[in-house]
Formats: C-alpha cells, structure tokens, sequence
C-alpha cells in the first residue's frame, strides 16, 4: 500500500510538472505579506514605510558635501602669482607695471592691423603665448626653490623680450604702412 501510495504522489507530480510557481518573490514581498496578515487580524504596525525620495536627497547631500570640500581646499590654495608674490614681492610689481605695458602695445598692434600686416602681426602674437609659457615655467621654477637671482633675471628678460618684440613690429607695421599710403598717394596724383 506504501508502494501504491508512493507511484500515485510520483504520478501526480509529474502530470503537473510545470504548473507549479517556481518564481522568486518580488523583492518586500515579506512584509508585504505580514503587513496584509497583521492588518487582516487588527493590528497596527508601528514600523511607517519609508518614502522613496530620501534616498536620492542624501545622494545630492553627498555631493554637494564633497563639491564644497573640493573647493574649500581649491580656494584655500593660493594663486602662482600669489605665492611668487610672497618669494619675492619686486616681481610681482614688475609683473603688474610689465603686463599693463604689454597689453597696451598688444592692443595698438591689433588696431593697426591691415591685410599686408595682418600674417606678421599673428606670427608676433604666437610668438608672444610661447613667451608667456615660458615666463610661467620661471615661475614655477621659482617657487620649486630654483636659483632665485638666475630666475628673477631670466623672468625680467622673458618681459624685456616681449616689450621689445612688440616694438619692432609696432615699427614695422608702421613703415609696411606708411610706404603703403605713400604708393597710393602716388597713385592718386
């Protein structure tokens, strides 16, 4: 009879193989399940269901947490300027009155400007960045604890440089120009 029993409860299992549920749960399906039992006999659970929206609040809390740390330690970073300042302050008053002089002669340049200048005027200004790569590499040779005088007179140079490059070619724009109104002058007569 045990025998007979066990072939029924094997043939009965195979006649619905597949028809079971073999699925996972749903993720909470849990306390879903003892929520709905514990309110079907009258109980009141304490424990609230959390709100969707704090997880993404804490993640923008993070963030802004870290941004305002990064730029607390960026800002309390002092500038390369500020720091040559501090190596030697005749520098960076030579840097104001140089730079001013510079950007004075950079802007006249570029409104004398015509098409017969126009190549030799951005073959200066080219000339000018790599100047003033250079000048930013004596800097910071300079706070790397380089020679000091060397430097503070190759950074005087790098300056001498550019001033003089920018007058040459002032001069020269200044004559392509002059001969130039002078043959349409000419023409014109």
């Amino acid at each position: 009879m045990l025998e007979m029993e066990k072939n029924n409860l094997d043939n009965w299992f195979i006649s619905r193989q597949g028809a079971f549920d073999t699925e996972e749960p749903r993720l909470g399906h849990q306390e879903r399940f003892l929520e709905k039992l514990n309110t079907s006999k009258g109980v009141i659970s304490l424990k609230k269901k959390r709100s969707s929206w704090w997880r993404p609040l804490s993640i923008a809390a993070s963030i802004l947490v870290l941004m305002t740390l990064g730029l607390g330690i960026f800002m309390m970073r002092p500038t390369l300027d500020k720091r040559v300042a501090d190596i030697s302050p005749e520098v960076s008053k030579s840097q104001i009155y140089f730079a001013g002089l510079i950007e004075e002669q950079i802007n006249q340049l570029k409104s004398e400007s015509t098409p017969a200048t126009e190549k030799m005027i951005e073959d200066t200004l080219l000339q000018l960045q790599k100047l003033e790569l250079n000048y930013g590499h004596l800097e910071q040779d300079l706070l790397n604890g380089g020679n000091s005088k060397l430097i503070l007179s190759a950074m005087i140079t790098n300056f001498q440089t550019r001033i003089d490059l920018l007058q040459d070619v002032l001069d020269q724009v200044e004559t392509i120009n002059n001969i130039k109104n002078n043959t349409n002058e000419d023409l014109t007569i």
